[in-house]
């Protein structure tokens, strides 16, 4: 039993990702309820139990979440789906949109996903200067899923909870 099991609060709110051990715990201890199973099931003397890939909490939890998600080379591959920015390649570096050599910041808004051709090739140039265009500017990725996963790929009986549309990766 080592999966992992989605949290809701009471309000069907996704709260964390849990080991399917506590998630067992949680419905046994009366904390939780078993909102969708796996096939697995646990087997204990007096009772069996199917093993949870959804719980929700019998009782709303009040949980501050951080402003803004983590920037990480793998959450930036993530957000603009592994493909370069300016050909629409494999991308396999990260570049920054306004070089840091000329007062560019390490954030959101400054770094996409990029292929190792096109950032050599674009150097510590700005976009004016090369011609080129982004086709949407770069953004802070937002909503449940990235909040909750970051990096962590999505299992796709959670995206009904998460809110996720069926082709789309957190």
């Amino acid at each position: 039993m080592t999966g992992a099991t989605l949290l809701l609060n009471a309000t069907y709110e996704p709260l964390c990702v849990v080991s399917s051990r506590r998630a067992v715990v949680l419905v046994l201890a009366a904390k939780a309820e078993t909102v969708d199973v796996t096939d697995d099931e646990v087997h204990a003397e007096r009772i069996t139990l199917a093993v949870p890939i959804v719980v929700r909490l019998t009782r709303y939890v009040r949980v501050p979440y951080p402003v803004q998600v983590p920037l990480s080379r793998r959450a930036v591959f993530t957000r603009d789906g592994s493909t370069c920015v300016y050909c629409g390649g494999s991308a396999t570096s990260i570049d920054h949109v306004v070089p840091r050599s000329r007062g560019g910041t390490h954030s959101w808004d400054n770094v996409v996903a990029a292929c190792r051709r096109c950032n050599h090739t674009k150097a510590d140039r700005s976009l004016a200067e090369m011609g080129w265009s982004l086709p949407h500017p770069p953004r802070a990725p937002s909503g449940a899923a990235w909040r909750l996963l970051g990096h962590r790929t999505v299992d796709p009986r959670w995206r009904e909870w998460l809110g996720m549309p069926d082709s789309v990766s957190a």
